[in-house]
């Protein structure tokens, strides 16, 4: 582009705070002399707004002029950070400085939830042009032999910043209008009967408005991955919650097909919604494909608070109105939460509000601001942890205002069943939970008045509240068993361990099941090639992967079967006659009948028997549960 510019005899306007200046183009650039690291003769500060191309001669035909005729190309002011990243390339190890000049084309990341593998924080170019949308959004990625020496390179790099008009607080987002907030694809709005009228008519009213600030995903173990290409294939060590929907999602920024992905996270330290997609993955995947070698990347403490999305802030109101036994009359949690426009991720603290509590009239609504802010994303209990906060706040300042207990006054508004859908519950023991808690607790020492308790300088009281969280199972469930000659189980799922026991649970379970030791049986997962499709998140994924290990035990129970001989004490015997135990298969209710899993495989001449199993999860709505289904598959050798 440059010699085509030199071609037309272009100008450059330069600007500083020093003023401005005009220089041709050919003398924009300098030779490199005794400062290598200097390639242009801007000054410190000094910004190219715009190159002008001189009016051609009447008649004059040029082919440079053909491409574009436009009598000047204005730059946007980022890219200076590239010619101020000169001094970062020059620092002895670093292999490659990448900004938005010189990335790769990449997609934008699937955003979270908007297909069934996407992954990504946000929806946003990752490192395609000059544009800033949040403050901590990367601009440049410095790789270099030592970690040192990528940090003092990258101490180097300057960049300066046109200002544009921005969204930056929340009253401002506020004043600019929201819009109605959604969560899973459903409506965060709810109105049962008229409860603002049924608050003012209520003989006992409390009306209060409560805050939340917006919390940064800290788990201790750092977000890091170590990325290399193999040719067209992608390997990617990461700590993830959903390796599956990472290989799918980085396939699709980088134009590969999902299979030319390969993922592996044997452990994750610490991770409760924050462990998905985010940019530094995608960045290091980039730059090793630059750079041509393997990348390792971990973002700092504070990098994780830029560019990780955490909880937002709310804003909630919480209205209850009673009668004097207590019983509400009106229930109302309503308020605004900030979003940016690039994600879709409110945070639903109306949840609780939904089953917590009966009432006589209901209103929840959740209402989004938006501002220009770093992506939010799913944080431990989202919706409950805040939206909790708020509603029990608000029943205990209307027990003050009744003086009236306020176990009582919760146990006194509790729901026969659900009391938004009409749905009869599963087994709820709130009731029996709040008695037991109070005889242990003492709670009938209690002082009902705040703050007078003291020793030494603690204030000493004691309160309750109720929780809730949502029992879900989440579909994509899928397990591979391999059963080898010498009676040795392996199981493989796409599924995640952060320290809640998961391979434990796994393995203790087709051991048992299998009716083998439990050093017989090795638990797999952490791996995208490996069969399932389920998050580690919502505390569902024990259940939803459980139950595909169970259904690929079955099936392994069905070829077993299919294998045994007439000579065999097996012969003829369905699934459902047989169980696991002291390493083979045995009836249910005769125990000469038994065959060791060795036995029939050598019977078999087999060396190893491979069956898999996926659970499809369909809703049935008139009850409100999910129902499993399976389709298995077997091979062997």
């Amino acid at each position: 582009m440059c010699v085509a510019f030199a071609a037309l005899d272009a100008l450059v306007h330069l600007q500083s705070s020093k003023g401005s200046r005009t220089l041709p183009i050919t003398d924009l650039h300098r030779l490199p002399e005794d400062h290598p690291e200097i390639e242009t003769q801007l000054e410190p500060g000094e910004l190219i707004t715009a190159v002008e191309l001189p009016a051609l001669s009447f008649g004059a035909r040029s082919t440079y002029r053909e491409v574009r005729d436009r009598a000047s190309y204005a730059f946007a002011l980022v890219s200076v950070a590239a010619a101020l990243a000169s001094a970062a390339r020059a620092v002895p190890g670093v292999v490659l400085v990448m900004t938005h000049e010189n990335a790769p084309h990449m997609k934008p990341m699937p955003l979270f939830m908007s297909k069934e593998k996407a992954a990504g924080g946000d929806e946003l170019p990752v490192m395609q042009d000059d544009r800033i949308h949040w403050n901590g959004q990367p601009i440049a990625v410095v790789l270099a032999e030592t970690a040192a020496q990528a940090d003092h390179a990258k101490s180097l790099i300057r960049a300066t910043y046109e200002t544009e008009p921005a969204t930056t607080a929340f009253s401002a987002a506020k004043a600019k209008g929201t819009k109605p907030g959604t969560f899973q694809g459903e409506p965060l709005k709810l109105e049962i009967g008229d409860a603002e009228a049924a608050l003012r008519a209520a003989p006992y009213q409390v009306d209060v408005t409560y805050f939340t600030p917006r919390h940064n995903h800290n788990a201790i173990e750092l977000h890091a991955a170590t990325v290399a290409w193999k040719g067209d294939e992608l390997v990617i060590h990461d700590a993830s919650q959903g390796v599956a929907h990472m290989a799918w999602s980085m396939a699709h920024v980088f134009g590969l097909d999902e299979k030319q992905v390969h993922v592996t996270s044997p452990y994750v330290g610490g991770g409760f919604g924050g462990k998905t997609l985010w940019r530094h993955q995608v960045l290091a995947a980039a730059a090793s494909k630059l750079a041509g070698r393997p990348v390792r990347i971990m973002l700092t403490r504070e990098g994780v608070y830029r560019a990780v999305g955490g909880r937002t802030n709310t804003e909630q109101r919480v209205a209850i109105g009673a009668q004097p036994d207590g019983r509400f009359d009106a229930l109302i949690q309503t308020g605004v939460v900030a979003m940016t426009a690039h994600n879709n991720l409110p945070e639903p603290f109306v949840l609780p509000a939904r089953s917590a509590y009966a009432a006589g009239s209901i209103e929840l609504d959740v209402e989004v601001a938006t501002i220009d802010m770093l992506a939010n994303t799913f944080m431990r209990a989202p919706g409950e942890a805040v939206g909790t906060f708020a509603l029990e706040s608000a029943i205990d300042e209307l027990a003050n205002l009744m003086e009236m207990d306020p176990i009582k006054l919760r146990i006194r508004n509790e729901p026969e069943k659900d009391p938004t859908t009409g749905l009869p519950f599963s087994p709820r023991h709130i009731v029996e939970a709040y008695r037991a808690g109070a005889e242990r607790f003492g709670w009938h020492r209690r002082n009902a008045t705040p703050g007078t308790r003291r020793e030494g300088e603690w204030l000493i009281g004691m309160g309750c509240a109720t929780a809730t969280y949502p029992y879900y199972r989440m579909p994509g469930g899928a397990a591979r068993i391999t059963l080898t000659k010498d009676a040795q189980v392996m199981v493989e799922v796409a599924a995640h361990e952060m320290g809640m026991g998961t391979a434990t649970a796994q393995t203790q379970v087709t051991a048992a099941r299998l009716g083998l030791p439990i050093e017989q049986v090795r638990f797999c997962h952490g791996d995208s090639r490996f069969p399932g499709l389920v998050l580690a998140g919502g505390s569902q994924q024990t259940a939803s992967i459980g139950s595909a290990v169970m259904a690929a035990q079955r099936e392994l129970i069905v070829e077993l079967l299919k294998l045994v001989g007439k000579d065999s004490p097996l012969h003829s015997l369905k699934p459902d006659e047989v169980a696991g135990r002291n390493g083979g298969l045995g009836k249910s209710d005769e125990l000469e009948r038994f065959e060791s899993y060795k036995a029939t495989l050598a019977r078999a001449g087999r060396e190893e028997l491979v069956v898999e199993a996926r659970r499809r999860l369909r809703w049935k709505r008139s009850i409100g549960r999910c129902i499993p289904t399976a389709r298995c598959s077997a091979r062997w050798r």
